[in-house]
């Protein structure tokens, strides 16, 4: 899982990102505002931690700005403002948990165990779309013209991950900590064979999708020019 953490308080970042790194997180880490809402839309993030006050841009505002984009990563606010009515505006703002510093690691890690279970609870009951295809991802089903086809289990968490992520171009580091987890340990090809099967698939079912390889940089899904 890969998490988002915007703090600026120097110290606490080195304190949660020992502790969610030894649970095996892979973490990033900025601790400006600006540089938080830039990160935060490319979209890449299974969940992100915020505080709400950053230099030069608040979290209130980037929580705002992601989601105006249609960027619904999950974020829980980590913040000094213990208020309750801070808390509510917080969760109206779109937040999906609130935590008020000081708080125990322990808590956090609950929290976002708490925050993901909701997630792909949703998820699974949700359809992805993009372009011509839809993707169930709880019976890990590709829907094509009114017809399912099954993947295997980690064919379907890829095609998954493409569809969540379409038209960005997405690392092979990427792809296998999301998909295989940050620890994985995978052999190189492994990767290129699971892109060539979708591919296959693609290309049988006749759909305007594609996964076009990004000169060294990593793989897009999109639609093809001229559909």
């Amino acid at each position: 899982m890969r998490i988002l953490l915007v703090e600026d308080d120097t110290s606490l970042t080195e304190l949660l990102l020992y502790g969610l790194e030894e649970e095996g997180f892979s973490v990033d880490i900025c601790h400006d505002g600006y540089e938080g809402l830039l990160l935060a839309l490319q979209n890449v993030h299974d969940i992100i931690l915020l505080d709400r006050m950053l230099p030069n841009l608040p979290g209130e505002k980037i929580l705002k700005r992601m989601r105006k984009d249609g960027v619904n990563t999950p974020v829980i606010f980590i913040t000094a403002l213990g208020d309750s009515m801070e808390k509510i505006n917080g969760l109206d703002l779109g937040a999906d948990d609130y935590l008020v510093k000081p708080f125990d690691i322990g808590e956090l890690l609950a929290r976002i165990r708490s925050v993901m279970r909701r997630t792909l609870s949703l998820r699974s009951h949700l359809l992805i779309q993009f372009g011509d295809i839809s993707f169930s991802e709880r019976e890990s089903k590709l829907i094509y013209k009114d017809k399912g086809y099954i993947l295997p289990r980690r064919e379907g968490e890829l095609f998954a991950y493409f569809l969540r992520n379409p038209d960005q171009v997405l690392t092979r580091l990427q792809i296998i900590g999301n998909v295989w987890g940050p620890e994985a340990e995978i052999e190189d090809g492994n990767l290129d064979n699971y892109i060539y099967l979708l591919r296959k698939r693609l290309k049988n079912l006749h759909a305007e999708l594609e996964i076009v390889t990004v000169h060294r940089q990593g793989y897009r899904l999109t639609i093809k020019k001229g559909t």
